[in-house]
């Protein structure tokens, strides 16, 4: 299993016989490795959107258009754009699992807020969610857009990820010590990778409260564009 960060929350996961591109932001990402952006995108075989906001859909219909690949997401927002965009996407929902070849991907809750951006004000979209990824053996827990919330108790029961992909910047989401309660008071996440930080002043810099916080526990928090095995 292979994991590159794509700045913010834009994650390349090469996971069983997928490789998928999760919240792919190319557009006005400040922290975009563009001049990897080849490499980044080579043999996508998915796209998986969380939710609606311009930082995580900005370039999802683009990118399956020149990618060739269909977009999965919560059911309002992909039938909007397999109807408005023509592209292939599978529309779903929270507690439901999709195969994306060998590849299991179950929609959880997050606790968010989700629209996009149209000439008539904001359009809703259907609501935020996080995913949990199961192939090779292994569960990955990505968490979208959202804060520390009860359900995850109930999602480490049920999935018992070991890999959890947190979303730990602060101001729009959970700080980096509200992402380590969740990874160690309601999972039980053995290694941990903050994204949505740094991109902008009022996000958290770095991961080191993050590593303070999880003594015992593998943080891996890798430069944009560096691939890590997990």
């Amino acid at each position: 299993m292979k994991y590159t960060w794509l700045g913010h929350a834009s994650i390349r996961l090469e996971i069983g016989d997928q490789v998928l591109l999760i919240d792919p932001w190319e557009t006005g990402n400040p922290m975009w490795p563009a001049e990897k952006r080849a490499a980044m995108l080579a043999g996508a075989t998915a796209i998986l959107i969380t939710h609606g906001h311009g930082d995580h859909t900005t370039d999802a219909v683009a990118l399956s258009k020149e990618l060739g690949v269909p977009v999965y997401g919560i059911y309002e927002l992909m039938s909007h754009w397999g109807e408005a965009e023509g592209i292939e996407v599978t529309g779903f929902n929270k507690g439901g699992t999709v195969m994306i070849g060998d590849v299991a991907v179950t929609m959880v809750n997050a606790t968010h807020s989700s629209s996009i951006a149209t000439p008539n004000g904001p359009m809703y979209t259907g609501g935020e969610a996080g995913y949990m990824i199961r192939g090779e053996g292994r569960t990955v827990y990505v968490s979208g857009d959202t804060d520390v919330m009860a359900d995850m108790k109930v999602l480490q029961d049920l999935h018992t990820p070991e890999i959890g992909i947190l979303c730990a910047g602060g101001h729009f989401t959970m700080d980096m010590e509200r992402a380590a309660y969740a990874a160690s008071k309601l999972f039980d996440l053995k290694t941990v990778i903050p994204v949505h930080y740094k991109t902008f002043p009022l996000l958290a810099q770095d991961a080191e409260a993050l590593v303070a916080a999880l003594p015992g526990r593998n943080v891996v928090a890798p430069e944009v564009g560096e691939t890590v095995e997990l």
